[in-house]
């Protein structure tokens, strides 16, 4: 039985541990890192911007995991296919990047000699611009985008680990729309409102050392309607709520079990083969076939992420609370498999 939230509600005890796991269709979990009682190396918070259209694809993130903190920008051209990611890291933080704690106000803000990236709560909308030197060889990355109709509901979910204080509390927003530019070097990529949109990826947590995440998302237009989903799953205990919803004009449906089936070649995961998705219900049934997969392998000693974001397209259909069934065809998304050692 998936436990919904349905009011404003404190997370975490005097001792740091997640009082109610549950989802919500809005932020109503109070996060503080002040209240945090695990051991402060293990905090890891991030914001993650995906910004789209059918032509085009940027990444942005911001992240502070305590011993290190990162910035990045991605850039994906789905018609070549091509990706180019930049991840310039800083080392121990531990908070100072002051990432607001909740993702309703507040600005997220990271500048050194480098790169300087800033996310800015303005007015309902979300200004977000990004510079990163030598981005590709001597050409310089930035970007500014504009979020704006931001939808009405959204996944957040509160998930314990099996180890006491530690935790994941989670915001998908998916189906903002966005418009602005990208540019590295003297090449301009424009980002128009009427067909581009969005995806926030708010995390805050203690995490365990070792562990692994499945998420897909995608959003877009079908038939004049905004269509998106959230699914994931691989870490914690999500006996009281799973991360899958469908959201449809900006109203949540909530989904209970979804498994990612990834293809094998010669015994090891074929990222870019087909995928099948499949739910336990029968309301979400889909292939995804890749056209590029942004992979990237860090090894540090003790630490380690192996990562693989793949960007294809969906086809199959996903069935909304009231029993509507909306059939994808060639729909624009991701999915993702990110095995972490941090």
């Amino acid at each position: 039985m998936q436990n919904r939230i349905t009011k404003p509600t404190k997370l975490l005890d005097d001792e740091g541990n997640l009082i109610e796991p549950g989802y919500a269709t809005s932020l109503l979990y109070e996060y503080n890192r002040n209240e945090i009682g695990a051991n402060p190396w293990r905090i890891k918070e991030w914001d993650y911007y995906l910004i789209y259209n059918q032509d085009f694809a940027i990444a942005l993130t911001v992240a502070d995991n305590s011993y290190m903190g990162m910035v990045s920008a991605s850039v994906i051209d789905f018609k070549k296919p091509t990706e180019k990611t930049v991840s310039p890291m800083f080392w121990a933080p531990f908070g100072k990047t002051n990432l607001p704690h909740t993702s309703k106000t507040g600005d997220t803000k990271y500048r050194n000699k480098r790169a300087n990236f800033e996310f800015v709560n303005f007015e309902g909308k979300r200004k977000l611009r990004a510079e990163i030197k030598n981005f590709d060889d001597d050409k310089d990355f930035v970007c500014e985008f504009e979020l704006f109709d931001e939808p009405a509901e959204s996944m957040v979910i509160a998930t314990p680990f099996d180890k006491p204080k530690h935790f994941y509390l989670n915001q998908k927003i998916v189906g903002f729309r966005a418009s602005g530019f990208a540019q590295v070097g003297s090449e301009n990529i424009n980002f128009d409102k009427n067909n581009t949109f969005a995806i926030l990826d708010w995390g805050r947590g203690v995490w365990t050392y070792k562990n692994t995440w499945y998420w897909s998302s995608a959003v877009g237009e079908i038939d004049g309607n905004i269509f998106g989903f959230n699914l994931g799953y691989g870490f914690g205990d999500t006996s009281k709520a799973t991360e899958n919803m469908l959201f449809y004009n900006g109203t949540a449906h909530k989904l209970e079990d979804i498994q990612f089936i990834i293809p094998t070649k010669d015994g090891e995961p074929d990222f870019m083969g087909e995928w099948k998705f499949v739910s336990k219900n029968g309301r979400f049934n889909a292939t995804f076939t890749p056209i590029i997969d942004r992979h990237s392998n860090t090894n540090a000693l003790v630490l380690g992420s192996d990562q693989h974001q793949v960007f294809g397209r969906f086809n199959g259909t996903a069935i909304l609370d009231d029993g509507k069934v909306i059939k994808l065809n060639d729909f624009l998304g991701f999915a993702e498999k990110v095995v972490n050692k941090w």
